[in-house]
């Protein structure tokens, strides 16, 4: 259940409200409309054309492994107030001045509800629950030292920076049992998340194919980019082929969809959405996986040296064309799906695949020779943990060639960065097989040791996740933090996703099942996952040609070229609001008329809005109008003048919540002269 936020930021105390004493001129009160609870919906139907459900993204951070406990007495038992079970508890020894707290192992800016659950469901406890960013300094969130009501307890707040959290129990009636059975703090989807997806597509969707998509009514179909956009989608990310090739025939493609050139006006499209963008490098002429990284043609010969250059080169020059047109992207991947290194070469002989049934047993690279004439940036993996000094020196000389490639295309991004004084965040993209975690985790260490040696570093650990290939979602969640502590300073970011819907077997490792709402479901917790590591480090989830791999698309209902999305696209509405955009403040006499316009992603039907005035501490819900430009207004009146308002407006959802908050500065009303 998605919590009621409240407009003013407070808790609940013995069952009555805490008073707020404000001045009379201070109220904010708009077109005589009074302040209203903001109250998301726990559920919004999918769609007319299907049963399933959009659940809000609520996860118990209490629960999570990497989570500690500790207890003022009874320390031994202090987890199982964590543990999802209710007939079991942490019991103090004594009965008083006893505490439970817990580190979260990193600060989270979104946890908005607790709730306590204690042994004795019948006796009355008091109690208050404090946070803290540092385990030293400690805030109330909840204070219920005058509880009289048997039962749990469950509080919302609005506090950001918490890594420490305690329940310290100041009484309880006589035959309690001192001691929590439950103890759960709930962290919902921040603002910020980069909720998105790989569209490289849209270039054959719009220019060959002309297809048009729509979510519920067919009336508002438009081009993929512009409907994804409108169903809450923040970023797309594009890849990019060397010079594009049919990875079967090794025909070049004409058009050369997906090629530097192409992409370039895919990339204007995304920017003019107000979408971020990632642009993903193949440096191949094809499909660059970890089952094949073949070279361009054109470099295939390259004794290694020049291929360093090359790859350089490339970068530095394809980086500059996107920014001097206007398209800076948010993000580049030098590579995809890295894990056995790329640019393969002399050092992974072919065929690489070798069974006549295989995929790619006819691909063009698979029996030519020249593409493995010369060395490359393939990881030598076969002699990994080899005892033998040759072979133990190659699989050595193959980590310094990869990690050399790389620095010469990481290289080459921070160049154009600093000659344009822009901001371009790196990303490093690998996965993490069934059971290879260990691989994956050495792949880092050599890496990132390497990288550092060469003078490089990247900003993003970004990784693949198909439960098929890469485990059950509780198994990765936990290896994804694991590599998150052992790797502090990066954001972490899940590259790819998918689920399907429809026309397959149920997926090894997924506890969904294949339809809509399945999709739906296992995309949320691929959010949740990234959403709830530690430190605010998940960057974001991106899924994988939704309109085409295991799709999004609800193909009982599309008629081509008409395209109707899966219900399960309403995911993307399910992270809060990003900030409205060009807020503008004019002052009046005792009054504020504020402007501003709607979050460059998301439907703006689905949004209300509230404002604040003194920074945030609390929210009201105005009256909206809308200009002649399109702009949206409100009137915010019965202020003081000679007060000085901290003036704030942020967009609220309705499984999403409150969204981030657009600053529109400090204004101080002054009384207009006599007569005026």
């Amino acid at each position: 259940m998605f919590p009621s936020f409240p407009e003013r930021k407070g808790s609940t105390m013995s069952g009555q409200p805490r008073r707020w004493i404000v001045a009379a001129c201070a109220t904010v009160a708009v077109a005589a409309v009074g302040a209203t609870a903001t109250t998301p919906a726990s559920a919004q139907s999918a769609s007319a054309s299907d049963t399933g459900q959009i659940q809000p993204v609520e996860s118990n951070i209490a629960g999570k492994p990497w989570v500690t406990y500790t207890a003022s007495t009874g320390r031994k038992t202090a987890s199982l107030a964590a543990d999802s079970d209710e007939t079991t508890a942490w019991k103090a020894t004594g009965r008083t001045n006893q505490w439970l707290g817990l580190d979260l192992g990193g600060a989270y800016d979104n946890l908005r509800k607790v709730r306590v659950v204690f042994p004795t469901p019948k006796a009355t406890y008091r109690y208050v629950v404090e946070a803290s960013a540092n385990g030293a300094a400690w805030t109330t969130i909840a204070d219920h030292s005058h509880n009289a009501t048997a039962g749990p307890g469950e509080d919302q707040f609005t506090r950001p920076g918490i890594r420490f959290l305690r329940v310290k129990i100041t009484g309880a009636s006589a035959g309690a049992e001192i001691g929590i059975s439950e103890f759960k703090i709930y962290n919902y989807l921040r603002p910020d998340l980069v909720a998105g997806a790989d569209i490289s597509y849209a270039d054959q969707d719009d220019n060959q194919d002309h297809l048009t998509y729509y979510v519920d009514d067919p009336a508002t179909a438009t081009d993929v980019l512009t409907s994804a956009r409108n169903a809450g989608m923040r970023y797309v990310r594009l890849r990019v082929f060397n010079t594009p090739r049919d990875e079967k025939t090794g025909n070049y493609l004409n058009p050369a969809y997906q090629g530097p050139d192409r992409t370039l006006d895919v990339a204007k499209q995304v920017k003019n959405l107000g979408m971020g963008l990632g642009i993903d490098l193949h440096y191949s002429d094809s499909w660059a996986d970890p089952s094949k990284q073949a070279k361009p043609a054109e470099w295939a010969s390259l004794p290694f040296d020049q291929l360093v250059t090359a790859v350089h080169d490339y970068t530095r020059d394809y980086i500059e064309r996107l920014v001097a047109q206007g398209t800076v992207p948010d993000k580049v991947a030098v590579g995809n799906e890295l894990i056995k290194g790329f640019l393969w070469g002399s050092e992974r002989a072919e065929p690489w695949f070798t069974d006549p049934a295989d995929w790619c047993y006819d691909c063009y690279f698979n029996h030519d020779p020249t593409f493995v004439s010369k060395p490359g940036g393939g990881i030598d993996w076969d002699d990994w943990k080899s005892t033998d000094p040759a072979r133990r020196a190659a699989y050595e000389a193959s980590w310094d060639r990869f990690t050399t490639l790389q620095a010469a295309g990481i290289r080459a991004v921070h160049e154009v960065a600093a000659a344009n004084h822009v901001h371009i965040g790196i990303e490093t993209h690998v996965i993490i097989d069934n059971g290879q975690f260990e691989r994956t985790q050495e792949f880092w260490n050599q890496f990132l040791r390497r990288l550092g040696a060469k003078g490089q570093n990247i900003d993003v650990m970004g990784f693949s996740y198909y439960s098929e290939w890469h485990g059950t979602p509780d198994v990765f969640e936990s290896e994804l933090q694991t590599l998150a502590a052992q790797h502090p300073g990066y954001k972490i970011d899940i590259a790819e996703t998918a689920h399907p819907s429809a026309f397959t077997d149920p997926i090894p490792n997924s506890p969904y099942p294949v339809s809509v709402q399945g999709q739906a479901d296992a995309l949320l917790r691929v959010f949740q996952m990234v959403n709830d590591l530690p430190d605010n480090r998940g960057l974001g989830a991106l899924v994988w040609e939704p309109a085409h791999f295991q799709s999004m698309v609800n193909w009982g209902t599309s008629a081509w070229p008409l395209i109707q999305w899966n219900a399960s696209i309403k995911v993307y509405g399910v992270v809060p609001p990003s900030a409205p955009t060009s807020v503008k403040v004019k002052p009046g006499d005792g009054r504020l008329a504020v402007t501003f316009r709607p979050p460059l992603a998301g439907d703006p039907a689905q949004l209300t809005y509230q404002v604040s005035v003194d920074g945030g501490m609390t929210w009201r819900t105005p009256t909206i109008s809308t200009q002649s430009d399109g702009a949206l207004a409100a009137t915010l009146q019965n202020l003081c003048n000679g007060v000085r308002y901290t003036v704030s407006i942020r967009a609220v959802s309705p499984t999403g919540g409150p969204g981030a908050a657009a600053s529109a500065g400090v204004v101080v009303l002054n009384a207009p002269p006599p007569g005026v």
